[in-house]
């Protein structure tokens, strides 16, 4: 087991909440945040969290297990709560003695409930006000807070103006998301009133990342001016590089959109081993309360399967690579422990400085 080097400590609310010695989260990105990125992110004294929406429940199991034998810090593990099997997840987190369960959509107050009745730390992400105070009304212990700087599905709202909303809304501690990748960014949202931050892009531009090198590769090589959002992948918001292949989704007619979508559906089905009636079912539940066509709930398989030709097997060619804007501005590898101590030795030093002043 690797020990942590030397590094700053801050004490938040987040830290306090979770047990983690540093305010950062590294996210729950699919195919991306396994268990060497987590084990590695938990080691290094910040929150992993594991993705389990591309694993079976068996595969999530083995992951949390895996983690375990290579940590003995807190981590967690990020939920669909739409799926058909959440039910089963959550038991398995309760079982393993997980520390965080967090969620890219709003949980249920019945999922929270059975969650903190068994010691779980439930922490949300939003993407507006209203949602963190129905979560928190709920009974959230947290929220993480996107802005549409973030990769992956976002919004329209830049973080500096949907931190401090919710912020003075809520009083939970927030965390925020879209945009951090230094010491700065955290100084910056701890003065806003966040308890932390939470970071994708840069904890998937480390040597701790599986990505392949040449995809990452190509992420160093992206300017600011080369992350765009597009719909042509799901149908909703979707931060990611512009590169010749999202280019030529956007071009495709609706008819081969779909078809590739059925295509897709069916690989993710038997990775997944899922039955076709329990897609249909989670397909049912993405609709439920929301303003989604049926052609957005097909195409919504597109995404697992795009993102895993380009972050598993290294095809670029015919993948995806959600990306913040911040792949902009990210010129390194270091490995989890040499982010998570520059960045918290820039923030003390940043906090400081401002204190002398």
């Amino acid at each position: 087991m690797t020990t942590p080097p030397p590094v700053a400590d801050l004490t938040t609310p987040l830290t306090e909440l979770v047990g983690v010695r540093h305010p950062i989260v590294q996210t729950g990105m699919g195919w991306v945040a396994g268990p060497r990125l987590v084990s590695a992110t938990a080691n290094a004294g910040a929150l992993g969290l594991l993705a389990s929406a591309t694993m079976s429940p068996e595969q999530l199991r083995s992951a949390v297990r895996e983690v375990k034998s290579c940590t003995e810090a807190p981590f967690g593990v990020n939920l669909r709560a739409d799926a058909g099997d959440a039910g089963e997840r959550v038991r398995i987190i309760v079982d393993e003695g997980v520390r965080v369960a967090s969620f890219a959509l709003a949980p249920s107050r019945e999922l929270i409930a059975r969650l903190k009745d068994a010691g779980v730390v439930v922490i949300p992400s939003i993407g507006a006000r209203r949602h963190a105070e129905k979560v928190a009304a709920w009974g959230a212990d947290a929220v993480v807070v996107q802005g549409g700087e973030g990769g992956g599905h976002t919004g329209d709202v830049a973080t500096t103006v949907l931190l401090p909303q919710v912020v003075d809304a809520v009083d939970i501690p927030v965390v925020a998301a879209g945009g951090f990748f230094d010491g700065r960014g955290l100084a910056a949202a701890l003065a806003y009133g966040a308890a932390g931050v939470a970071m994708g892009t840069r904890f998937l531009l480390t040597s701790d990342s599986t990505v392949p090198d040449a995809v990452k590769a190509q992420y160093l090589a992206a300017q600011v001016k080369d992350v765009t959002v597009t719909r042509a992948v799901d149908g909703l918001p979707h931060r990611m590089l512009r590169t010749p292949f999202v280019s030529s989704l956007e071009s495709a007619g609706r008819v081969r959109v779909l078809v590739r979508a059925v295509r897709h559906a069916a690989g993710f089905r038997k990775l997944s081993g899922m039955s076709w009636s329990r897609m249909v079912r989670d397909g049912l539940a993405m609709k439920h309360g929301k303003e989604l066509s049926w052609s957005q709930v097909l195409l919504a398989a597109n995404t697992p399967m795009l993102l895993k030709a380009s972050m598993v097997d290294g095809r670029t060619d015919l993948g995806v690579m959600a990306s913040g804007q911040v792949a902009g501005v990210i010129e390194d590898l270091p490995s989890c422990a040499e982010l998570v101590e520059r960045v918290m030795a820039e923030a003390v030093e940043v906090l400081g400085r401002l204190s002398r002043h």
